[in-house]
């Protein structure tokens, strides 16, 4: 069986934990990924106005803006 990434569904969207709905894998509307102290955060809304957020790497970050799933947020050079 495969273990599922935390970031990333089938669709290509960016998924997250939903702390306060207390489920995985909650696609993100509108992600903005930011580069802070080294690491990619994308951050975003669930469906119901929820903050999400959600770790990655750099591969994972630049594939998801090449793609059109998220858009640069501060801290890219």
């Amino acid at each position: 069986m495969a273990k599922a990434k935390d970031t990333k569904s089938d669709s290509g969207a960016i998924t997250a934990y939903s702390v306060k709905t207390k489920t995985k894998n909650v696609p993100m509307v509108d992600p903005v990924i930011d580069v802070k102290s080294g690491r990619y955060i994308a951050t975003g809304k669930d469906a119901d106005g929820n903050k999400m957020a959600a770790i990655m790497s750099k591969a994972t970050a630049e594939e998801h803006i090449k793609n059109g799933n998220a858009k640069k947020g501060t801290g890219w050079s």
